[in-house]
């Protein structure tokens, strides 16, 4: 049989159960005096569920001098409960884990207070039971809580998802009683690749960006804002209820942020707007993309010409088809690309491909041969910049153009 632990002769088990009840008022006290969450709680929550969790918890240190072993899984169920119900609560952990260490060094204080010399082997045994106590008790806490949050954030998460849904595909039987801002800012977001996406942890990395996207966007919203987003980019909407952010900083802010190359393109709508707004601009993103514009925010104003000429309609076939002479000679498009993309500035033209400037007067003059087309003649010069600008949306049987515009 395990011999109790003892106090001046008397069971330490039985000093404790004896004030229990006391003992868990006191500790409750100390917990709102010194911990700022708990000072805030309901009185009815600390005098019910609070007091009642710590005088269970006085029970098994109580059990666990008694019997000289830390309590087992099925103890601890009553603090894993508790915990649960303080995550719901937005206690957060730290608050909880200070009650349990304070309340701990509460009972040590209390019961060794009046220790003497020869109850030193006991003190000394009962301090690496607490220690024992704690431990498991903090595992069950910190697990539970945790759970519960994760939980949380899931409910949470989906309901945002079916926010985002519902405005996208404009659902307003799915948003009734859903708390919706006046307007939203509807981004459409293409972000650029981490080298950290390229190595081993590169799920982990690409999670990280987003949530560094996420975060640089949300200092722009009073509200969660409702991301649609992957690695490469997606959907954002932000509530907006004052000053609409300008697309050039909210893109400078997220390149920050993410690190990576940003390209934004944004729209502002109500909510019953949010479905034309998200497709107006995912056809903006899409221009800007196709016409290798430099990462950057972006409104329809900025590409009026580029959007434009490259919706589709019965002349885009035939516009494309004004270059087709030029398909057997890449050499030549890549020429007269880079000599419109440069200010018709033969020189920098040149330089761009690594040519002589009379190699370009060559080609030049071989795309007027072919095509009829003549980039010094500004009416044929607008029939270039469109015919290339319907062939880049909807052709991609062109060679690679080395980057150049």
């Amino acid at each position: 049989m395990v011999r109790p632990l003892e106090l001046a002769g008397c069971p330490m088990h039985e000093l404790l159960d004896r004030q229990s009840a006391k003992l868990a008022r006191r500790l409750v006290r100390g917990f709102a005096e010194r911990i700022p969450v708990y000072r805030r709680l309901p009185e009815e929550e600390l005098d019910g569920d609070i007091t009642a969790i710590t005088e269970h918890n006085l029970r098994l240190i109580s059990r666990a001098f008694r019997e000289r072993r830390p309590p087992v899984r099925a103890d601890l169920a009553p603090l894993r409960e508790s915990a649960a119900r303080r995550a719901q609560e937005g206690v957060p952990l730290e608050a909880l884990l200070s009650a349990y260490h304070l309340g701990a060094r509460m009972v040590c204080e209390k019961l060794f207070a009046d220790a003497r010399p020869d109850d030193l082997d006991d003190v000394l045994e009962a301090g690496r039971i607490v220690l024992l106590y704690m431990e498991a008790a903090t595992a069950a806490v910190c697990s539970a809580y945790l759970e519960e949050r994760e939980s949380l954030l899931s409910q949470e998460q989906h309901a945002m998802h079916a926010t985002v849904a519902a405005l996208l595909g404009g659902d307003r039987a799915a948003l009734a009683g859903v708390r919706l801002p006046p307007r939203y800012l509807v981004l459409a977001v293409a972000a650029g690749r981490h080298p950290d996406e390229d190595g081993p942890g590169a799920p982990v990395a690409g999670r990280r960006k987003l949530h560094r996207l996420r975060t640089a966007l949300q200092r722009y919203a009073a509200e969660p804002v409702l991301p649609a987003l992957d690695t490469a980019g997606g959907l954002v909407l932000v509530p907006l209820q004052g000053e609409e952010p300008e697309p050039g900083e909210l893109a400078r802010a997220a390149a920050k942020a993410a690190g990576v190359p940003m390209w934004l393109a944004a729209e502002c709508a109500p909510p019953q707007g949010v479905p034309a707004a998200a497709r107006l601009v995912e056809e903006v993103l899409e221009v800007v993309r196709v016409f290798e514009r430099p990462p950057g925010g972006y409104r329809l104003a900025d590409v009026l010409l580029e959007y434009q000429l490259t919706r589709s309609s019965q002349a885009t076939a035939l516009l494309a088809g004004l270059l087709d002479p030029l398909l057997d000679n890449p050499d030549l498009l890549r020429t007269l690309t880079a000599y419109l993309g440069t200010g018709l500035d033969r020189r920098r033209t040149a330089e761009l491909l690594h040519v002589h400037p009379n190699t370009v007067d060559y080609r030049l003059r071989r795309v007027v041969v072919l095509t009829g087309l003549d980039p010094m003649d500004p009416a044929h010069l607008q029939r270039i910049g469109a015919a290339l600008a319907a062939r880049r949306l909807t052709e991609r049987r062109w060679p690679p153009l080395n980057g150049l515009p």
